[in-house]
């Protein structure tokens, strides 16, 4: 028996009145009829991830935990980018206060996005590096269009990516070929990644992409609900507890590492080559 009773639509419907949203960074609609949930990243004009986008972000997904959402899909507004990670900008001669805080609240967004009791898919309508790529690392399913890229390319400005989110790549695409991802710190094309399963479909239209979203959440109209978020927290709870226990530890690396002249430097130089004009053209 299908889990999409009458008195769940129902419930979804006044779900829809309660919490559809048109914030400034990130839009969220609900689907009456399938109860699945769309948050639209909406930070121009690349969606870098400041502290302002990433709280709206961690606050989007514990509404949607609270409201038991039958599925997300995380896409973008931009017809170009799906979000270009972290704001550099931020992070350049930086307050350390803000840095710590914007650290701890990435933390949650992956915790809360990875961890999330509903089923996910990352609908990447634009290129996806670095923090890009951990939003829809931490989805379970990614459709992604053609002609963009995707990867964890941190190494690339002298930065390496947090045990968390290696785990995730490695748990995605395997030991091997996340070790040569990011030491590389490589951004793979549409067609690379999903040659290697960094991504699992490939969709010639954003429309597209939701209908096979779509398809993919409604493989669990049929599976308890508790049952499917109970194996997907045994499959996923060990890389989550880890950075529980080593959150603080961790943001405190973060911030001496982010604020050290030599991380400085080569972020500075990295700026100068206009990376976020680049893949907004």
């Amino acid at each position: 028996m299908a889990f999409r009773t009458a008195r769940n639509l129902a419930y979804f419907s006044n779900y829809i009145r309660n919490y559809s949203t048109n914030g400034p960074l990130v839009n969220v609609t609900v689907n009456e009829k399938s109860g699945f949930a769309t948050a639209t990243l909406q930070r121009p004009s690349v969606n870098s991830l400041n502290l302002e986008l990433l709280t709206e972000i961690s606050h989007t997904l514990q509404q949607l935990e609270k409201n038991k959402c039958r599925g997300l899909i995380l896409t973008s507004a931009s017809n170009k980018v799906f979000s270009a990670g972290l704001d550099l900008f931020e992070l350049h001669k930086p307050n350390a206060d803000k840095i710590k805080q914007m650290w701890s609240t990435l933390q949650e967004v992956w915790i809360k996005l990875y961890g999330s009791s509903y089923p996910t898919v990352a609908v990447v309508n634009g290129h996806a590096p670095a923090g890009g790529c951990m939003l829809a690392l931490s989805c379970e399913y990614r459709v992604m269009l053609n002609n963009f890229i995707i990867g964890l390319n941190e190494a690339q400005i002298g930065f390496s990516a947090p045990m968390w989110l290696i785990d995730g790549m490695r748990n995605t695409i395997g030991s091997r070929q996340a070790e040569f991802a990011l030491t590389a710190g490589t951004l793979f094309k549409t067609e690379e990644a999903l040659k290697i399963g960094l991504v699992d479909e490939v969709a010639q239209s954003k429309e597209e992409a939701i209908e096979k979203a779509e398809k993919f959440l409604n493989k669990f109209a049929k599976i308890p609900p508790h049952a499917r978020s109970m194996t997907k927290a045994a499959l996923r709870g060990a890389n989550i507890q880890a950075l529980v226990r080593n959150k603080d530890e961790e943001v405190r690396s973060y911030v001496d590492f982010v604020t050290d002249s030599q991380f400085q430097d080569s972020l500075g130089e990295f700026i100068e080559l206009n990376l976020k004009q680049k893949l907004s053209k």
